[in-house]
């Protein structure tokens, strides 16, 4: 298969294998122990007895939130992951993209037996990097939790400390005693992991991802049927996040105002 489209390789398939499989090994065996085991122990930070910013009622376990979490990780995976597949093998599909996908990447052949074309390349590259991306943004998360120990605005109402006792005898006195708390300790331990917000990091980030394929995608399209020259396309970006920042804050003013004028 000697073609100008094709590429020779004989250190890709190690490389993938010894070097990049291992990193990704390491970031989701890592991701695991921060997340499904007792490894780190949480910050223990301390309290007010008093503190009504830490009074709110216990809302529940988060299987009975309106989303619950498994569903939400579901989402923030799947949703960019379909996305970049659809976007890729289309790409390849299209006659268009397709000659400029072919003339950009080449065919690697590696040994004498194996033909790595540019759509697996590409779909292996992107899903892996947003991959290990969602992870390490885990790993981050979760470190900062443990780190930081922020306290949920629930956390009296789990922690359920003595008020008669002579800890919380004077309203502001400052309590660092961990062993105060008299609730349950799995949902007490869970109410000092409140920063940073592990749903919003996930979401944020698979968000962005998605965002950042999408408008790589247009670009594509554009500059690949030549429609469009990169100074035609290059202001469309930040004209549309300009917009998109505009319409938040009006949006976000108008729920303001009938929260106000419902109370």
């Amino acid at each position: 298969m000697a073609s100008h489209n094709t590429l020779r390789s004989y250190s890709i398939i190690p490389c993938f294998i010894f070097v990049e499989l291992v990193i990704m090994s390491g970031t989701v065996l890592l991701a695991y122990y921060m997340e499904c085991t007792d490894l780190f122990s949480v910050h223990v930070q301390g309290f007010f007895c008093n503190d009504a910013e830490l009074m709110k009622p216990y809302p529940g376990t988060e299987e009975s939130s309106f989303v619950p979490p498994l569903i939400l990780y579901c989402v923030v995976a799947a949703a960019p992951t379909v996305i970049i597949f659809i976007g890729e093998v289309s790409m390849y599909v299209m006659k268009s993209t397709r000659e400029a996908l072919l003339a950009q990447e080449k065919t690697i052949v590696t040994g004498d037996c194996c033909y790595l074309n540019p759509l697996i390349r590409r779909i292996i590259r992107f899903i892996g990097v947003f991959a290990f991306g969602l992870f390490a943004t885990d790993i981050f998360v979760n470190a900062g939790q443990v780190v930081t120990g922020g306290l949920s605005p629930y956390f009296l109402s789990v922690c359920k400390p003595n008020y008669t006792g002579t800890e919380c005898r004077f309203n502001h006195q400052f309590i660092v005693n961990g062993n105060i708390c008299t609730g349950n300790p799995v949902v007490v331990e869970n109410a000092r992991r409140s920063f940073p917000s592990k749903d919003a990091s996930l979401s944020v980030y698979s968000a962005v991802y998605l965002t950042v394929s999408r408008m790589r995608l247009t670009l594509w399209f554009l500059l690949s049927e030549e429609r469009r020259e990169s100074p035609d396309v290059a202001p469309a970006f930040p004209l549309r996040s300009a917009v998109a920042l505009i319409s938040k804050e009006h949006a976000g003013e108008e729920i303001q105002d009938k929260e106000r004028e419902e109370s």
